[in-house]
């Protein structure tokens, strides 16, 4: 099977950095505002999101209270089909998300069921104002009537295709492939 790479390091900050942008300028300003990681890879894009929008802000060490992590595994519905992923820590920062602006955050946006049970676990943290959905890609074949308000690149592809998404804290680089044949 062959893999192609259809963002690299680079391509992925400038994402980031945009995602960044669109998050300030829709809630105008990052007053209010909480960045939800869905792990794994959810995580550490909400973070660097965190870091760009603290910087862009003007108040860079303001970046550790805008990111925390939602783990939606006990939501998820696909649990009684044997595919299972030990929970997580949610963790939460300190000003909670109660009347705030939630960004969830992931890295593939595909069948809409990981955010489905990302706003059930929300649900049960707290009740924000409002609620956003941030990907680094989008690919298109929904299940569920879900989009995402900031998409870093959309991708279409074929049901048979595959998408990895790579990242430092993780894996060791940055970047996003595609494998597998067209329909």
């Amino acid at each position: 099977m062959t893999q192609r790479t259809v963002l690299d390091a680079p391509d992925i900050s400038r994402a980031i950095t945009r995602i960044a942008h669109e998050i300030i300028e829709s809630n105008k300003g990052s007053d209010d505002l909480v960045l939800l990681g869905i792990p794994r890879r959810g995580v550490p894009l909400a973070h660097r999101l965190a870091e760009a929008i603290a910087s862009i802000s003007g108040r860079p060490e303001t970046a550790g209270e805008l990111a925390g992590s939602l783990d939606i595994t006990m939501y998820r519905d696909d649990l009684r089909g044997g595919s299972y992923r030990a929970p997580e820590p949610t963790t939460i920062p300190s000003a909670g998300i109660d009347a705030k602006t939630v960004v969830l955050v992931d890295d593939v946006l595909f069948s809409g069921r990981t955010i489905r049970a990302a706003l059930d676990a929300l649900a049960d943290v707290g009740r924000p104002a409002k609620v956003r959905l941030a990907v680094l890609v989008d690919r298109g074949h929904r299940d569920l009537p879900i989009r995402a308000d900031h998409v870093g690149k959309n991708l279409p592809t074929s049901s048979s295709e595959r998408v990895y998404v790579s990242l430092t804290e993780i894996d060791g680089d940055d970047s996003v492939s595609i494998s597998g044949g067209r329909e």
